[in-house]
């Protein structure tokens, strides 16, 4: 791998963490190379990403249901667990319709039915934080009741769509771009 050439890219401080995890669960600060080569061995068998570390001025958590139905939520991952859905962050309608569009583009190409991704916006630029989250945390406690509400519906809604589209004996998955185009073939960088 080269390791140099993503160190160049990414920079330091960087975030090192689970390509699929979840609750902040071996997640590394990374402040040097020699910081990465202390810590990567701690990972094991875990597939890792490494990501420059974004500085935000907003953040949102941002459901995305059957590739079409995303919901927007501001979110504070610096407070505490139960508050971190209490965020005053409120996106124009035009910055609104920009995460909305990168939320449906990464689940496109993905293929998820159902994922979370996270964006933290920088400038008024959104970036991708957290984008493979297939079982993300919808606990009435954790949301809200509101967003709570909006996930069950929308899961339910799309469950009994798919089940009444399914065609016996055909593949009845959805498969994303990446799978689709063998873009899961292409260099890293």
């Amino acid at each position: 791998m080269d390791w140099e050439g993503m160190f160049k890219y990414t920079g330091f401080p960087a975030y090192m963490k689970p390509f699929a995890g979840g609750g902040w669960k071996n997640v590394y600060r990374l402040d040097s190379i020699e910081d990465f080569y202390e810590k990567h061995p701690e990972t094991s068998q875990l597939v890792m990403l490494l990501q420059e570390e974004i500085k935000f001025d907003e953040y949102y958590r941002c459901y995305c249901i059957g590739g079409k139905h995303v919901r927007i939520m501001p979110y504070e991952p610096r407070n505490p667990h139960h508050l971190r859905y209490v965020a005053d962050f409120s996106p124009s309608a035009e910055r609104y319709k920009l995460m909305e569009d990168i939320v449906l583009r990464i689940n496109k190409y993905l293929g998820y039915d159902f994922n979370t991704v996270e964006l933290a916006l920088r400038d008024g630029v959104p970036y991708a934080i957290d984008f493979c989250n297939p079982a993300p945390d919808a606990e009435i406690k954790s949301v809200g009741q509101e967003n709570f509400d909006w996930v069950i519906e929308t899961a339910a809604n799309y469950a009994i769509e798919r089940a009444q589209a399914a065609e016996p004996g055909n593949d009845n998955l959805t498969w994303g771009e990446y799978i689709k185009t063998g873009a899961g073939n292409l260099p890293l960088i």
